[in-house]
């Protein structure tokens, strides 16, 4: 093995992400992988190993190309030569913008590219303010890179690399290639949220040194659904239960009296809620914290726990916003339900037992409120009227024993009446899993509301569904008008699919090129968590987590449910019942 020998030309990197690409096989892939990695400077293989996992810049870096795929496209077609119909035919070919920017663009000029020059491109994008700036630095990168070179330059900056290899084969191949424990590969790179560093350890066989990087995200774990209370009882003997709140999963990190929250797709978050981190600026440590921001209803001047859970759809006001002003606050007041600690006292909780975290947990927020207390003598206010500041709080979440099916079932049902989306089950025995859904942590919801729908418009797929038809978007009637309440993509067979592109292309009545307007004949039953008000959609409304149940050839576009329907429902949301 030659660390010191150079394979870090971009061109070879995408040679071996073809070779990846080709293989449906695991073995293969990390084969592949490891061996171009042990061939190339731990560098260029820290940025290769980045770049083949789909990103320009470590997970941990707020940094952002913020390159949209209009822009992309326009540069395709500006040095391709190309007209739109012949960028959209290649497109329905392909699938993805990437593959399409290797096929159409010239030879003539390029040279290869190293993998350590595109980075540097890439933070030159990141760094460059205005659309023109950033146009003009992609189209310098694009103008030197191979038509290869190319194809996977586009395919990260979209993020959407399509060669089946995940980062967790590429925490494999990294093992392998530096004969390393997959083990300490994988946690080190969750504790620094960096591959490219990771690798750097890896090769210079230093991965016990990694520590958490907090302000870094790690994967949730997350809960399998428990069809009935006998069911979520089987599984394991000593449990804790926690209401299943209808919110945001939210990690807390907490460090030098900072507090940042972040989703459960690890993107930052805080912006929405800007009074939730003085809420927790009081933690005595640096800790990160798993649990969910509530839309809450203060009682009065009660303790905020007395309050309850509002429904998401008043949280979704939060959302997205880049200020939120004081009015919007006091609205739409927020909690914080902490449920877990991942990381206290110094050290990384997660390989501890449920039962010691939430010990530790307790004691966490118990030194919080101590040293609120000591800060200010006076009972804290609750939200007073309109020239009182919004105040936020974090909240234990509540924990309650259930040895039986039936004080399951009674504790079900009291989460119902509050509002809430049902039960948590959690074994006190389970350690923390980043990122993985097992039988130590279920969870009881209430059934999915369902509508009958008529599709009004479907788009082509991605991937494995190239050149089908399958992304629908639908609508409910409105008197003698069809208005758009949502759009899905998942729950039918892919011989269902073939079937109703052949339909669709048939009773097109208006071609977009990749999206096409439908004759509104087809109805289908769709289920979702709960309803929105958007502006998205003509409706005036959207649904949350849409699905596809079944296709309804039984019933005709007017027996399509109504916008009425629609307004019941979510009525009903706001009233806890069920509908």
């Amino acid at each position: 093995m030659n660390q010191n020998s150079s394979r870090g030309t971009l061109q070879q990197l995408a040679e071996v992400a073809e070779q990846i690409g080709a293989t449906t096989k695991k073995l293969q892939k990390t084969a592949l992988l490891a061996d171009f990695l042990k061939s190339s400077a731990p560098d260029d293989a820290a940025v290769s190993a980045l770049f083949l996992s789909g990103r320009p810049f470590p997970v941990w870096e707020e940094t952002t190309l913020n390159v949209g795929g209009s822009l992309l496209w326009q540069m395709v077609k500006e040095l391709s030569g190309k007209s739109d119909a012949q960028l959209e035919a290649a497109y329905r070919k392909y699938g993805d913008l990437g593959a399409v920017a290797g096929d159409v663009l010239p030879t003539d000029g390029a040279t290869s590219l190293s993998v350590v020059e595109a980075e540097s491109f890439f933070r030159q994008i990141a760094a460059a303010r205005g659309a023109s700036a950033k146009a003009a630095l992609v189209r310098d990168l694009l103008t030197r890179a191979t038509p290869l070179e190319a194809k996977y330059l586009v395919k990260i900056m979209t993020g959407d690399m399509r060669i089946g290899l995940k980062e967790s084969l590429v925490e494999e191949a990294i093992a392998r290639a530096y004969e390393g424990s997959l083990a300490e590969v994988q946690r080190a790179n969750m504790l620094l949220g960096d591959i490219g560093e990771t690798v750097r350890l890896a090769a210079a066989h230093r991965l016990q040194q990694a520590r958490m990087r907090l302000f870094h995200p790690i994967g949730f774990m997350l809960a399998s659904p428990a069809e009935s209370a006998e069911e979520a009882l089987s599984y394991f003997s000593n449990s804790q239960v926690e209401h299943k709140y209808d919110g945001i999963r939210a990690q807390a990190h907490v460090s030098g009296g900072q507090a940042r929250f972040f989703s459960r797709t690890r993107d930052e978050i805080t912006e929405s809620f800007p009074e939730l981190p003085d809420a927790l600026a009081g933690l005595p440590e640096d800790a990160i914290l798993d649990g969910e921001i509530v839309a809450w209803s203060y009682p009065g001047r009660g303790s905020p726990g007395e309050g309850q859970a509002m429904p998401f759809s008043a949280l979704q006001q939060r959302l997205g916003r880049k200020k939120v002003s004081d009015e919007l606050m006091r609205q739409v007041p927020v909690a914080y339900l902490a449920f877990d600690v991942l990381y206290g006292g110094g050290e990384l909780t997660i390989d501890r037992p449920l039962r010691e975290r939430a010990q530790l947990l307790d004691r966490l927020l118990a030194s919080r409120r101590e040293v609120a207390r000591q800060r200010s003598p006076q009972p804290e206010l609750m939200f007073e009227p309109d020239h009182q500041p919004a105040l936020a709080h974090v909240i234990r979440a509540p924990v309650y024993q259930a040895s039986k099916p039936e004080e399951l079932d009674r504790l079900f049902l009291e989460a119902q009446a509050h509002g809430n989306e049902g039960l948590m089950i959690k074994d006190l025995d389970s350690v923390y899993t980043p990122g993985r859904r097992g039988k130590s942590w279920l969870k009881m919801k209430r059934e999915l509301a369902t509508l009958d729908v008529v599709v009004t418009a479907v788009e082509y797929g991605h991937g494995k569904r190239i050149g089908v038809l399958s992304d629908y978007t639908f609508a409910v009637r409105d008197g003698d008008r069809l208005v758009n309440i949502g759009k899905a993509y998942s729950g039918l067979t892919d011989a269902e699919i073939a079937e109703m592109t052949k339909w669709f292309l048939e009773h097109t009545v208006a071609d977009h090129g990749l999206r096409l307007e439908v004759e509104p004949k087809v109805v289908l039953e769709v289920a979702f968590n709960n309803m929105m008000k958007s502006g998205r959609h003509n409706s005036g409304y959207a649904l949350r987590f849409p699905r596809i149940v079944r296709l309804r050839p039984d019933k005709l576009p007017e027996e399509a449910d109504t916008l009425a329907r629609v307004k019941e429902i979510y009525a009903q949301q706001h009233t806890g019942k069920s509908s």
